[in-house]
Formats: C-alpha cells, structure tokens, sequence
C-alpha cells in the first residue's frame, strides 16, 4: 500500500500576530511554527494504518519555505518513511487551488492507495485543499472522519454532521481522507525515532515544476476587526445587578 499525508505548517496560534507592510498577509519574522493541529491527527491515522497493513510505504508532503523542513522532520519522527518538500517562498500567496493543484501533479504519478490531510488549516481554515486534490485526482473524498477502519482494499470512516450525529461512509481505494480533531491521539516522537528521522529522505521539489495554475483568489487586505463601542462589566449581587440593567436599558435605549 503507498500512502501520502499531506501537512501544513501554521504559526502558533499563541504567537503575537502583526499585518505584514504588504497589507495582505501577517508579518512571519517572529512567530513560532508549528505542524497544523488537524494534521497531526492525519499524520497519526497514516502511521497506524502502515502498522496494520505489511508492506505499506508512508510518504509525508508539504509546501512552503525552507522552515517547513521542521514540520516534515517532526512527521518523520512520527513514523512517516519519507518526506517531499514542494519548496515554495511565497505559498502564502497561493491559493487552495493552487495548492491542490500542485499535490495533485505530484500524487497523479505515484499511484497512493490512500491520501490523508487535516480537515482544515489553522491560519486560513478554507477546508478545500483536501476535496479539491480528490476531484482533481478522480477519487472519493471522505471528509471530517472521526473514525476510520480499513479492510479489503477499502476504507469505512464516520465523518461529523451538526447536532452531534455521525454518517457512516464506505468507498473503495484509491480514496482521500481528511482528519477531524478526536480521530485518534497523535503521539509524540520519542528520542531513539527523531536520531532515526535524520538519516529517512528529505526531498524537495521546487514547486514551479509541477504548478502550472493561475490564482483565482486574491487577497486584497488583512486587518484586525474594527473597533466598535465599548463593554460594560456590572459586579453585585443579583437584585443589584436587575437594577442595574433596568436602569441601563432606561437610560440608552427604547426598550423600557
């Protein structure tokens, strides 16, 4: 079985964020950087299903700068058998279908069994990457799974619906998953596996060599919501606090 998980690498969210001089970004100097949380539940899920099938061959991918290298090691230390570095300077400037597009040339030749991705990105939470890499493949997507089992050359995930309900979904592979958080417990990479990461593969593929796709969403401006009024915090106890609110109502508005 060939098997790809692709992984994004996003700024912590803890990180102090500021709008780049270009307006239509963030400023990337300072932050801390990290593997997107999603998708380290499809990292996770990937490493299982190489344990449970013999002969299974785990490749990791990501796109971006040089710094994505530490995301690719971390997912190596994890179990992945390779990882390909589509190297991209600006791929903050790309969009999903860009972004799909170039995993897609990528994948189109290697014939993986099954793909893995996070549900969404943390830093643009589309959530498109992943089905547009599927359709532009011609394999089933199965979105948000929460839980998933593979038999028989095909896979059962049950994917998260509003209110609390699940539906159960079934396609045969080559197929494409995407990982929603609660699928699993993505472990941490022990000291004996990260010595072992540093001797796995590291390729990196230039991304012009497979992107041949124009943008067809451009971001005009990035800005913190404007600021709008002001909050009043009311302290007491309740009959107080009653009192409080009727005479705000009075004073400011109709309702009263």
């Amino acid at each position: 079985m060939n098997i790809l998980v692709c992984i994004k690498q996003v700024p912590d969210m803890e990180s102090r964020f500021k709008v780049a001089a270009s307006g239509t970004w963030f400023e990337e100097s300072d932050l801390a950087w990290r593997i997107n949380e999603y998708d380290e539940f499809a990292i996770e899920q990937a490493v299982q299903l190489k344990t449970e099938v013999s002969g299974a061959d785990l490749t990791v991918l990501s796109i971006g700068p040089a710094r994505v290298k530490e995301a690719l090691k971390k997912a190596l230390a994890m179990g992945c058998d390779r990882a390909v570095n589509l190297v991209d300077e600006a791929a903050h400037e790309k969009d999903s279908f860009q972004i799909a597009s170039a995993i897609a040339a990528f994948a189109k030749e290697k014939n993986f069994d099954l793909i893995f991705t996070g549900m969404q990105s943390q830093d643009r939470g589309s959530g498109q990457v992943g089905v547009l890499v599927a359709e532009m493949l011609g394999i089933p997507a199965l979105t948000t799974a929460v839980e998933f089992a593979y038999a028989d050359n095909s896979v059962t995930v049950r994917r998260e619906l509003e209110g609390g309900l699940r539906a159960a979904i079934k396609a045969s592979t080559p197929a494409l998953v995407s990982c929603q958080l609660g699928l699993n417990t993505p472990r941490y990479p022990t000291l004996p596996n990260i010595m072992k990461a540093k001797r796995k593969e590291m390729l990196e593929i230039p991304v012009a060599d497979l992107l041949k796709e124009e943008a067809r969403l451009t971001t005009l401006s990035l800005a913190y919501p404007e600021k709008k009024g002001s909050a009043q915090i009311l302290e007491g106890d309740v009959a107080d606090l009653v009192d409080q609110v009727i005479g705000i109502l009075k004073e400011k508005t109709a309702v009263l």
